[in-house]
């Protein structure tokens, strides 16, 4: 294994959207992370796209208004765990994605921060100007002493308090999928991913111009790095390779994941039988 004073830096990837909200004098959670398959919102995302805030929203964030995303979910924790609003109004709670949560952990609370690539998953952050957004903020009454400050996807931002023999600075944060985009090297304008795991992920690295789609894609931030802020158009499907768990787990068809090769190779082909796993919403284009 790797000896603890040999890290000398670490970066965090995480699966986006991803809800936590906690105390920010105990550092406890006070209510469990809401996930990002998660649809409990859904109908108030109903709600607003009844209000014809669709538009607004989308030209501010690049994001349809949807359940996925992390806006609605720090809502619905505000409106139903009790005492969530007070405490939030009073500058007492903090909100985070899952990149968040683990810095506050690292640094024992000394650094509430996110990066551009998360922060554009949320839907309350304006892609334009690079900022949390007061109007969206006040629609969804989200109070502003919530948020993580919001940096770049590639500096140091702090160290390590005692997880390490020694401090280690954390020096990088990007969200999963644009993750893999740089991970792919798809760092120039048109080049593009596409990843297959619990949900399926196409992105498309767009530059330094955010490109609106007119095919329900989503337009979204990549990252950060110094004064150059790179964008994307993605494409998500929540449920990929999460049909394997619900094969294992939901319908006891396999005991083990690595079973289905074997059984797609037991057959010629399909039958004209397919399986449209919307466990959880379509995602890109049918929201």
């Amino acid at each position: 294994g790797v000896e603890p004073r040999a890290v000398v830096a670490i970066g965090i990837t995480n699966q986006r959207e991803t809800t936590v909200v906690w105390d920010r004098e105990t550092g406890e959670p006070i209510y469990h992370a809401i996930v990002w398959q998660d649809r409990r919102t859904a109908e108030f995302c109903d709600e607003l796209k009844n209000k014809n805030l669709g538009p607004v929203i989308q030209e501010k964030t690049g994001l349809v208004i949807d359940a996925y995303f992390s806006a609605t979910k720090v809502k619905w924790i505000l409106d139903n765990v009790e005492g969530a609003r007070d405490k939030a109004e009073q500058g007492k709670l903090a909100f985070g994605t899952v990149d968040s949560w683990l810095v506050w952990n690292l640094t024992d609370g000394k650094k509430h921060i996110t990066d551009v690539s998360n922060a554009s998953r949320t839907m309350l952050f304006n892609i334009h100007s690079l900022q949390w957004d007061p109007e969206i903020l006040n629609i969804l009454q989200i109070p502003d002493s919530m948020l993580p400050e919001v940096r770049s996807s590639s500096e140091i931002y702090a160290e390590t308090a005692t997880i390490f023999d020694q401090p280690v600075p954390i020096c990088g944060i990007a969200g999963d999928q644009q993750a893999a985009l740089f991970g792919q090297m798809c760092t120039e304008p048109g080049m593009l991913k596409n990843t297959y795991g619990t949900g399926c992920f196409l992105m498309l690295n767009t530059g330094e111009t955010p490109i609106k789609s007119n095919n329900n894609l989503l337009t979204t931030i990549a990252w950060k790095i110094g004064d150059s802020t790179k964008y994307a158009l993605e494409g998500s499907i929540f449920i990929g390779g999460a049909v394997v768990q619900w094969l294992r787990d939901g319908l006891g068809l396999i005991e083990n994941s690595s079973e289905v090769e074997k059984l797609a190779a037991s057959v010629e082909d399909n039958g004209g039988v397919y399986l449209v796993p919307a466990f959880a919403g379509l995602g890109a284009p049918h929201w």
